[in-house]
Formats: structure tokens, sequence, C-alpha cells
């Protein structure tokens, strides 16, 4: 590959495997990381899940390991980081891709399902940014992207997760301003109804699906690739000068 967007870079993945068979967005991040150059460690609590990342990767020529841990725990989010600046001498990248939903009202839902969303969710992406921001200062700068939701953005009976997903949202934007003077650029994509293994392993109808669909202005279906590549984007220098920003990843399910 000529000129490879990502060469000589070292990037963290986390949720970098998939509930069930297919493209999530962290499986199709890592591969099309590592397909751009980048060598990607695949962070995933079931080390098998990674694996099938690693298969993608190795089989066309990529570069990549596995950290099997529980980026909710902090000791498992400082050696992720240790594993990859002891593989590869440096962190320069982070796509912070974990996150579970919860349904339900602030009556409804129960103080721990409450917590464990917000542990899920917003807490996992602090403790990997804690330990991937000094690391990423030492090499000079880095890009982080974490992953939100257009959840965060309208309110349709999700409301623990989308206000998780909105504190995703004012994370990103604090990060931003605190690590930018450091060469930290810090962004958000927010996803719209895509189409992944997460949403298939819930076993989801097909009318469902199909009014997903066209529930878009542009009447096609998003898949994890589609956040994928806008993640290649945001991390790599052509988004030299962005930080701060939300972008949604929706097929303009917003502006319908």
């Amino acid at each position: 590959m000529a000129n490879p967007r990502l060469e000589g870079k070292v990037a963290i993945v986390t949720g970098a495997g998939s509930q069930n068979e297919g493209i999530g967005n962290g499986r199709a991040a890592a591969v099309l990381f590592a397909r751009e150059g980048a060598r990607v460690l695949l962070v995933d609590r079931r080390r098998s899940a990674a694996e099938e990342t690693l298969a993608m990767i190795t089989a066309e020529g990529g570069t990549g390991d596995i950290f099997e841990g529980d980026v909710t725990n902090p000791p498992d989010c400082e050696a992720m980081v240790a594993h990859a600046v002891s593989r590869w001498a440096k962190l320069d990248i982070l796509d912070n891709n974990v996150g579970i939903g919860i349904n339900g009202s602030v009556v409804t839902v129960s103080p721990e399902d409450w917590d464990l969303q917000m542990r899920v969710n917003v807490r996992s992406m602090m403790l990997t940014s804690k330990y991937a921001v000094p690391a990423m200062v030492a090499a000079g700068g880095g890009a982080i992207v974490n992953i939100s939701s257009i959840a965060a953005m309208r309110g349709r009976g999700l409301t623990p997760y989308s206000a998780s997903k909105g504190a995703v949202i004012s994370l990103t934007k604090a990060m931003a301003s605190d690590h930018g003077r450091d060469g930290i650029r810090v962004n958000c994509i927010c996803p719209g109804p895509v189409y992944t293994p997460m949403v298939s392993a819930r076993g989801m109808p097909a009318e469902t699906r199909e009014r997903r669909r066209r529930s878009s202005a542009l009447g096609t279906e998003g898949t994890g690739w589609d956040v994928g590549y806008a993640a290649l984007f945001l991390v790599s220098d052509e988004a030299r000068w962005i930080t701060g920003v939300v972008l949604p990843v929706d097929g303009g399910v917003l502006i319908n």
C-alpha cells in the first residue's frame, strides 16, 4: 500500500471483538487502522472475540496483538496501555468502543442498572484515557475517538443509555480542551441505528430492522464499517485540525 494513512502509528481499540458473527464498530475500526499501517492492540473481555478480529488483520498482512481485560477496572486499563507501549514503544491512538444499552426511564430503571450503565459507558472511557493520555504525551501527541450515540441527542425510551452517551459527548469536549496543548485531539462519533453483531445478537425482528433502515434520510442501513471509516478519518493526520467534534454517523436520521 502506498502511503498508508496510519503508517508507524500504534493504536488501542477497546471492544475490538464482536458479540456475534459480523462487523461491529470496534472490529471495523481495528481492521481499518491495521489496513492503513497501524499496529493495533485489540482489547476485549473475551479473548476469543478479539482473536477473530486479529485473524482478519493478519490475513491482510497487518500487525496486531490482544489484551484480554475489563475497561471498567483501573488495573486492567493501566496494564492495557503498558502492554501496547512495551510491545511497540509508544501509543498514538485510542478508540473507545465499549458500551451497553439499558432501556427505561428514571422511574423504571433500578439504581443498580443506572450505575452499571454509567460505569460501562462513561467510567470506562475515563479510565482508558487516564492511562493513555500520559503515554500519548510521551510520544508527542495522539488522537482519541469516543463512541457515543444519536440517543444522546434525542430521547426515545432509553433514558439511562441516552444520559450515559450524553456524558460521553461532554467528556469528549472537556478532554479536547484539557489536552489540546499536549497535541492530543479528542473527538466523538454518534452512530445512528447501525446493524451490528450487538444488534443481531438480540434477535431483532426483520420488520424492526426494516423500519430502522427506512428511518434514515438516505433510506439505507448503516454498518460497523461506516462508523469505522469515520474513526479512521478522525485519528488520521487528515483530521489534524479537528478536535472536540461530535460527528453523527446516522444516514441522516437526526434530520428526519
